[in-house]
């Protein structure tokens, strides 16, 4: 079966520096095959910015599978586009019509700083993992599966929670920049386990106050995150983080 293609108008933002004004600029991108993703649509459209010597248009990509939590922009107003569960890498062009007008702009959120276009800079989600994201516990060899049993429900909802990619999306999504459904996955993901038990207090508090202090804003429970999430992670998570954090609050006290 052949591809159809169709033609949409782009309007896109570009951003030379973060101390620089920014601006959309307008673009065509005519004869894109529907079978593309939405990334090899961006490819196609800075292609021909290259033959008429206009400087392309930078965007975040890695894997292009899914998986890595590289790539992302605001489509029409939403993180990662219209498309439920989807990052934009797994976007494709057949979810668009002929003639659309599409509307891409960056992660807006004062954590992400601008780097150029579509670009920001996300290594503060990678500074709240840096503060206790982790199990410190030397474990040696790899233990037998069935050396620590974990009950099916809990181990579940354990691997739910790391599902989470670190794409930023709910940060993009929330009215308030809040980056509490990634810690809140985070700090689900070991505190659902054996292993992770002996350092939750220590690790909950030492993200939370790490992402205070990156700028951050709070959970004011709008559920924009939820919805935006391209790997479906629930609000849940965050009821489990302030549960984890008061009881660490309680026990320092």
């Amino acid at each position: 079966m052949t591809a159809s293609t169709i033609n949409l108008t782009l309007k896109v933002w570009r951003q030379g520096r973060s101390d620089k004004k920014g601006r959309f600029e307008t673009y065509p991108a005519n004869n894109i095959s529907t079978d593309m993703s939405f990334l090899e649509m961006l490819d196609v459209v800075n292609e021909e910015l290259t033959k008429k010597n206009i400087e392309t248009i930078a965007f975040d990509h890695d894997c292009r599978e899914g998986i890595c939590g590289m790539c992302g922009a605001v489509v029409n107003g939403r993180p990662h586009g219209h498309e439920s569960e989807t990052t934009l890498c797994q976007l494709h062009m057949r979810h668009f019509e002929d003639g659309d007008t599409i509307v891409i702009e960056p992660w807006r959120a004062r954590a992400f700083k601008q780097v150029k276009d579509l670009v920001v800079d996300r290594s503060s989600l990678d500074q709240i993992i840096q503060a206790g994201g982790y199990i410190s516990v030397n474990t040696g060899g790899a233990p037998d599966a069935n050396t620590i049993p974990i009950p099916k429900d809990a181990a579940d909802a354990a691997f739910n929670a790391a599902a989470c990619i670190g794409c930023g999306a709910c940060v993009a999504a929330c009215p308030n920049a809040s980056a509490m459904l990634f810690i809140g996955a985070k700090v689900s993901q070991l505190a659902l386990l054996p292993q992770g038990r002996p350092e939750a207090a220590q690790r909950v508090r030492a993200m939370v106050r790490k992402m205070d202090e990156l700028g951050f804003g709070n959970c004011s429970n709008e559920t924009e995150c939820e919805v935006e999430c391209p790997k479906g992670i629930s609000i849940r998570e965050i009821a489990r983080l302030s549960r984890e954090f008061m009881k660490a609050e309680l026990k320092s006290a």
